[in-house]
């Protein structure tokens, strides 16, 4: 599974729905949450069941509600059925919240004859306060989980914070600790993370520098809210010719066996080689699709 970058669609814009479809996103989530009034969930619903049983385009997840509430009931009655990759988890408190979770979704995935546990699980980390105090707990991963990530608004909502960003838009010291810990926390968790979104879609060169700070800090993917984004986010998560030529000569460097290795002057050991071998994977994966 590679999710470089990972667009938000509302459920409720047929509009938007179908100009997905040939969206250049690795996953588009079908958003029945934050960009959908009350009132339309309904309508979202039958239309996200609609599109997922088209199976056509990137692959599909789906933002449902917070879990516990009556919304996220209806949302896992619609939305299993129609064999999602994955869903997208909302203001988890714990890794509890999945657990939970996990019970639920295979008792639908057997109603409708699906695979059991197929349907995997991103949860966004970081949204309340109790959740960022049990980010380390996901080094014992809880069924389902596919990657983490994070976000800053509805933190700083739950801390009664003004602004979760200087008035230049970089993060306040409480977020770039929280954005640290969900990077650790996944990595702990054996899974990719994924950066958050990047809310001015008009400033491209805002966007690249965040993605590819996000892709050196240990980052795979970023989500998008505009399509617009998709390019520029997938450019910064795909190894570039000069990183890969690289990448094999330090393979190369380390033929024979050798435990550690020089190349242009300077000394490389394992960790090297395997952020070496890493690129080349990911790029062979990349090429191969």
């Amino acid at each position: 599974m590679i999710l470089r970058s990972l667009l938000f669609v509302p459920a409720d814009s047929e509009r938007k729905l179908a100009k997905a479809k040939s969206s250049k996103a690795d996953a588009l989530i079908l958003d029945l949450e934050d960009s959908v009034t009350p009132e339309n969930r309904p309508r979202a619903r039958e239309l996200a069941r609609a599109f997922l049983n088209e199976k056509r385009g990137p692959e599909l997840w789906v933002r449902i509600n917070p879990v516990g509430s009556v919304d996220s009931v209806a949302d896992l009655e619609a939305i299993v059925a129609g064999a999602p990759a994955g869903l997208m988890i909302p203001k988890p408190d714990s890794p509890q919240t999945l657990v939970d979770l996990d019970s639920v979704i295979s008792g639908l995935e057997t109603r409708h004859g699906l695979q059991e546990r197929s349907i995997k699980l991103l949860p966004v980390a970081t949204e309340t306060a109790k959740a960022v105090t049990t980010l380390m707990q996901y080094r014992d991963p809880p069924p389902r989980l596919a990657a983490l990530t994070w976000g800053a608004e509805d933190l700083s909502a739950a801390l009664g914070a003004a602004a979760s960003r200087a008035g230049a838009g970089e993060l306040l010291l409480t977020y770039k600790v929280v954005r640290s810990l969900c990077l650790i926390a996944a990595k702990a968790a054996g899974v990719e993370a994924i950066e958050t979104l990047y809310a001015d879609f008009r400033n491209p060169k805002g966007l690249e520098e965040m993605a590819r700070a996000a892709q050196r800090e240990g980052f795979s993917g970023m989500m998008a809210i505009h399509p617009d984004q998709v390019e520029i986010i997938n450019a910064a998560f795909t190894p570039s010719a000069d990183d890969v030529t690289y990448a094999k000569r330090v393979v190369e460097a380390f033929a024979g066996g050798k435990g550690v290795a020089s190349l242009d002057g300077k000394m490389l050991d394992q960790p090297h080689l395997k952020q070496a071998k890493h690129i080349l994977s990911l790029s062979e994966t990349l090429l191969r699709r």
